[in-house]
């Protein structure tokens, strides 16, 4: 819009409401000379007077009353659009925001985290989704608002924050013949069959990449789709599972027991991942700060 100046619109608002030039331009920080110089812009762009002399003071126009409410109502408008956001009451907040989030981060972290955003806002819930694929369609959208796991190699339109490490340890059923070596070695490891977590039904995982740069394989009898599951199999079989390490710390392991691999594995890098559109949001930026404290502490 080359022809629209906003600032004639906050000059006119002022002039109409003080019904003076140089009250207007006092009330702006402007000199009266500059003031009746936009005013005679303001003429010319109108084509009314807008305000003219009534003995010692001005009177409006019948063009400038009747615009004069719609003037203050668009002056105000202008001002909040360009306005940073205003400060935001958490206390008072009522907002739901949407985490995507695997199964076994949900039964490890969804309580305590509940209950830090229960605690400094009480009108914040939280919604945990299912992540079936990595995609980012949701986040562009403001269908989910965070994404917590493992980041994948094309996010890089997204922004990202580290809130924990983890690492792969193998599990097995309480009294499995495994476990009674004092350390377990890659002949034994292999031995067995194995139950492996894959959301998209792969028979590999993390660690068979470190067992075929040694020549060796294992034999993968059962895939399911999260991390409890793997659990709930090998307490119930002879497989030998593989699960983050934070699931023994957390006592989620149930009738197995956890053991060191034989083999190194890649670290679990685990951020939470946002749309860049959400930068800026002060209430997001909020969730954000109060779920990085809480895996910091």
């Amino acid at each position: 819009m080359p022809d629209i100046d906003l600032n004639l619109l906050v000059a006119l608002d002022a002039l109409l409401q003080e019904r003076s030039v140089s009250a207007a331009a006092r009330k702006l920080g402007l000199s009266t000379s500059a003031m009746s110089r936009t005013l005679s812009r303001l003429r010319t762009a109108l084509s009314d007077p807008i305000l003219v002399p009534a003995g010692r003071a001005m009177v409006a126009t019948p063009h400038a009353e009747a615009i004069a409410e719609q003037v203050r109502l668009l002056t105000g408008a202008v001002q909040t659009v360009l306005s940073p956001p205003p400060t935001v009451d958490i206390r008072e907040l009522r907002r739901d925001f949407t985490i995507r989030a695997n199964e076994a981060f949900v039964l490890l972290h969804a309580a305590r985290l509940s209950a830090a955003v229960t605690d400094a806002a009480p009108g914040v819930r939280l919604r945990f989704a299912p992540k079936p694929e990595k995609e980012i369609q949701s986040l562009r959208n403001a269908e989910v608002d965070l994404d917590i796991g493992v980041m994948s190699g094309d996010g890089g339109e997204l922004r990202g924050q580290t809130l924990f490490r983890d690492a792969f340890v193998g599990i097995a059923r309480v009294g499995h013949p495994l476990l009674e070596a004092n350390e377990i070695t890659t002949k034994q490891y292999t031995a067995w069959g194995h139950v492996v977590a894959s959301r998209r039904g792969n028979f590999v995982g993390p660690i068979d990449e470190a067992l075929a740069a040694l020549g060796l394989s294992r034999k993968v009898s059962v895939v399911v789709p999260s991390f409890p599951a793997v659990i709930a199999v090998a307490a119930a079989s002879d497989l030998i599972g593989l699960v983050p390490r934070s699931f023994c710390q957390a006592g989620l392991l149930g009738q197995t027991e956890m053991f060191k691999l034989p083999v190194a594995t890649p670290e679990i890098v685990v951020s939470q991942t946002w749309h860049p559109r959400m930068d800026a949001d002060p209430v997001h930026r909020w969730l954000r700060a109060l779920i990085f404290e809480a895996f910091r502490s």
